[in-house]
């Protein structure tokens, strides 16, 4: 859930492992550290709190070699302070780890009866002092190395340093995600593609139980067995501009203008529309294995969650077939009827997310075919499914998923028509309708980009309140439930989303003229029942900011202050109205002076339970 940056090649180290670490703050840290090889000696330098700090201590003094390591922790084991930062030494090497160590008293016990003496709080430094301990025999860094994980019980990304093998960095993970990048008398290693891209976009994903010895003259992989790794080499679509801000004053403001282009990204190439058909070349599912699938499962964490709830409504009106939507925290540790044969969607921006990749591997086990919607090429996720839907969305660098979001709805609109299609629940003349719909959501986002001013002229009226309701009724109840996710996540003010119809279950007792309620209102079958759910908020002297559809006029005369979204059907409305509240939640939280791309507690990528 933090961020590691390795170098080794020609250049001086601390500036590549600085830029790097920038690279990564947005997975969210609170303490940060390098450690350099320099004249047969390893010199490590840590701070507490954001980078700059770190940078100030480095100004002091200069360090100056060709290999190291960097790490932006995220407190797990030890609150945040300079002893408990990264990078973690014993004897002659140095280690940065990502993960969780769950045996790592047992482990701490066993190294304290031999004599090492432990200076944090974490798991991490029982990592260091048992490869010091298996280096006493003379063994190199990578047995060292091997022999280490096979006492680790949990996960793990770790890159290591030995102040006796000046020219190797080793690196192992399991759970964790790494990367290596590969390059001219150089080769990198890094938590995700992000900080790689400004020196290659050839990288090479680690697989669970993988040892990576790096050099300058390139890698070697050896796999969980010990024997030489062949893993494929992947050339990353992203560019370095992509993960740069433009001109936006936070990268989130940028992502979700960058939305438009997203949903035609993301729907490019994918369907034909003379036989009104989606086209999806990765899915590895034929026909009669989506015909005959007993069941649909959506598995996923988060924002994520929140898209397979859309995911749901979607599929169930448009292939009339039941869905089964979890938590992926939830669903591995029940019972889970999972039959052969069923379809089991797995949706992860990062196709790294712990809880979700736990429950496709069961899933999987069970006899499912596993198909997953993930950003990240390469990730482990994908490379674990049956199948794949990638979202293009580029790089997601803000801590608040938006774009991400987006990419996911469109990849399951697409899914939805696709199955419809199989079923044959709709018809050619029906898909192509469908695909007609799809086209005009970039137009339809536009528009409510465009009106940006409204949105922040409501947040200004409403940003000090500490307390939110969000209502939303059929396919964007989801869509209430992400609003005040957004909401909570960046601005700190607590929010909850609720099935309109039961508000008066509990929530209406919160109700009064200091909590604003957020009501969806699109022109549906059940908007008249969203106008009586209003009727109750009003009735109770609350604050009504309602988001409608064009054209509507009876929620105007009652709510405070209205936004309208350009006329969709049904079930498209969910994709403009979720960038409404995006653009809401990111205009309060500016007006509150937070730190709207790093949230505090938050890390991008959760990749531990």
């Amino acid at each position: 859930m933090c961020g590691i940056i390795g170098y080794i090649g020609d250049q001086n180290a601390t500036s590549v492992l600085v830029d790097g670490l920038k690279r990564l703050e947005y997975r969210g840290y609170d303490s940060a550290g390098i450690a350099v090889l320099r004249h047969g000696q390893i010199e490590v330098r840590r701070s507490v709190g954001k980078l700059i700090n770190l940078e100030k201590s480095l100004e002091k003094e200069h360090l100056i070699g060709n290999v190291g390591i960097g790490h932006t922790r995220w407190a797990t084991h030890g609150k945040p302070s300079e002893q408990n930062a990264h990078p973690h030494r014993s004897g002659n090497v140095v280690i940065v780890h990502n993960g969780i160590i769950e045996n790592y008293l047992t482990l701490r016990q066993r190294l304290q009866a031999e004599g090492y003496h432990f200076e944090s709080e974490t798991d991490t430094e029982v990592i260091a002092h048992f490869l010091a301990f298996h280096m006493k025999d003379g063994r190199s860094l990578q047995h060292a190395f091997r022999s280490t994980i096979r006492e680790l019980h949990g996960s793990y990304a770790i890159a290591g340093l030995c102040m006796t093998e000046p020219e190797t960095l080793v690196a192992a993970r399991s759970g964790c995600p790494l990367v290596i990048g590969t390059g001219e008398k150089a080769s990198y290693l890094a938590s995700d593609v992000t900080p790689l891209l400004t020196h290659t976009r050839e990288v090479i994903y680690l697989e669970d139980g993988d040892i990576g010895v790096l050099t300058p003259l390139g890698v070697e992989i050896t796999g969980a067995e010990g024997r030489l790794a062949n893993r494929e080499t992947v050339l990353v679509n992203w560019n370095a501009d992509a993960a740069e801000k433009g001109g936006y004053p936070h990268f989130m403001l940028k992502e979700i203008h960058e939305q438009p282009q997203v949903i035609l990204d993301t729907l490019s190439g994918r369907f034909s529309y003379d036989s009104g058909e989606a086209d999806l070349p990765d899915l590895s599912m034929t026909s009669e294995e989506l015909y005959n699938a007993k069941r649909i499962w959506i598995v996923a964490c988060g924002t994520s969650w929140h898209a397979g709830l859309v995911g749901k409504y979607l599929f169930e009106e448009l292939i009339r077939k039941p869905v089964q939507v979890d938590i992926g925290s939830e669903f591995r540790y029940r019972e889970p009827m999972v039959q052969e044969g069923d379809l089991f969607i797995a949706i992860s921006q990062s196709g790294e997310t712990a809880d979700t990749l736990a429950a496709a591997r069961e899933a999987k086990r069970l006899g499912a075919r596993v198909l997953s919607i993930v950003n990240v090429v390469g990730s482990t996720l994908a490379r674990e499914s049956n199948g794949v839907i990638y979202t293009r969305c580029g790089p997601e660098i803000s801590v608040a998923s938006t774009k991400a979001f987006t990419g996911q709805v469109i990849a399951l609109y697409l899914l939805a028509l696709h199955i419809g299609r199989v079923r044959q629940v709709l018809s050619m003349d029906d898909g192509r309708w469908w695909l007609d719909q799809f086209m005009t959501l970039p137009a339809q986002v536009e528009h409510v980009i465009k009106r940006e001013a409204e949105i922040l002229s409501m947040a200004k009226r409403f940003y000090q309140h500490r307390n939110f309701l969000y209502l939303g009724r059929g396919i964007n109840y989801p869509i209430a439930l992400e609003g005040a996710l957004k909401l909570k996540e960046i601005s700190y003010i607590h929010a909850e989303g609720y099935a309109a119809g039961e508000m008066k279950h509990g929530p209406i007792a919160l109700i009064d003229e200091e909590m604003p309620v957020v009501v969806l209102a699109p022109r549906d079958r059940l908007y008249d029942k969203t106008v009586n759910n209003l009727m109750e908020v009003k009735a109770r002297s609350a604050p009504v900011i309602a988001f409608v559809s064009e054209g509507e006029r009876e929620l105007g005369a009652l709510a405070d202050f209205v936004f309208t979204i350009p006329s969709a059907h049904a079930l498209l409305s969910p994709i403009p109205f979720t960038v409404a509240l995006q653009l809401l939640a990111y205009h309060i939280a500016v007006l509150r002076d937070i730190d709207v791309d790093k949230p505090r507690n938050l890390a991008k990528s959760v990749t531990v339970e």
